[in-house]
């Protein structure tokens, strides 16, 4: 059994997955016990087999990567699940490709989650390449606040900050509702007993049905003492297919929790 799993899900983003695990590895401790699985949701597209063939270049020789092509775009939640029966370690981080290193945080992470048992799911801090804390820390979803997030911060500005837990002591541990599933670290026996991501959700909002699971049998918890830098690309604010997936997802997410925090079972 390994100390750690990290999986990073790709659609076309080769260089961004490179520049992830390469960064990672440039602070990761020489006898650090970990392997990163990449799932390629389009290996089987020719419009990016030179960058693929670039990042399995890369990669090629080296034992602490594990390459897995779906085949086709299973979504990011089913991508993921595709390594349930694989994982054989303590603990499994969720990174998404737009995450870069500027240290090991696992190495803060893991020896805090192990004092606490009661920790079942872990989000350090997120911040941009500038250094500044990300609003990826958010109270029980709801379709008043998906709302307000999509459209009217400037107008409902109040009620986006304390969705986004503006006003939480962020130097210190807290528990949160719903993380953002570009880093995510669990334990992975809780990941298998949970059965991963819900694989209704094809992409968006997966994320928060997860923690929404953690938190019924554990706790989320956001950790100050480790950071990464997510170059964060709001894909669904910008393509207008992605928006309506992201709708779509949203709508299943509250029939099966509810409209409103609280009202689902």
């Amino acid at each position: 059994m390994s100390e750690l799993t990290i999986a990073i899900v790709a659609y076309k983003n080769y260089r961004d997955v490179a520049t992830a695990i390469s960064s990672y590895k440039k602070y990761a401790a020489p006898d650090a016990d970990y392997l990163v699985y990449i799932v390629d949701n389009s290996s089987g597209e020719r419009d990016c087999a030179a960058d693929r063939a670039d990042l399995l270049a890369q990669i090629e020789g080296n034992d602490q990567v594990c390459y897995i092509p779906a085949g086709e775009n299973l979504g990011f939640g089913c991508a993921n699940n595709l390594l349930l029966d694989r994982l054989d370690s303590r603990y499994h981080a969720i990174v998404n490709p737009d995450i870069i290193f500027r240290d090991d945080p696992f190495a803060a992470i893991l020896p805090w989650m192990d004092e606490r048992p009661e920790v079942g799911m872990c989000i350090p801090r997120l911040l941009d390449e500038e250094g500044n804390l990300q609003p990826v820390y958010r109270r029980e979803l709801t379709a008043w606040d998906l709302f307000v997030r999509m459209f009217g911060k400037k107008v409902f500005r109040k009620r986006y900050q304390w969705h986004t837990m503006q006003d939480m002591d962020y130097s210190k541990p807290f528990q949160v509702p719903f993380g953002q599933g570009s880093f995510l670290v669990i334990r992975t026996e809780l990941f298998r007993k949970l059965h991963g991501f819900d694989e209704k959700f094809f992409m968006y909002v997966e994320d928060a049905d997860l923690c929404k699971r953690v938190n019924q049998v554990s706790k989320l918890m956001y950790f100050p003492g480790a950071a990464v830098i997510h170059r964060w690309k709001r894909a669904s604010h910008k393509d207008k297919r992605l928006f309506l997936e992201h709708l779509k997802s949203a709508v299943k997410y509250f029939r099966k929790w509810g409209w409103f925090a609280g009202d689902g079972k």
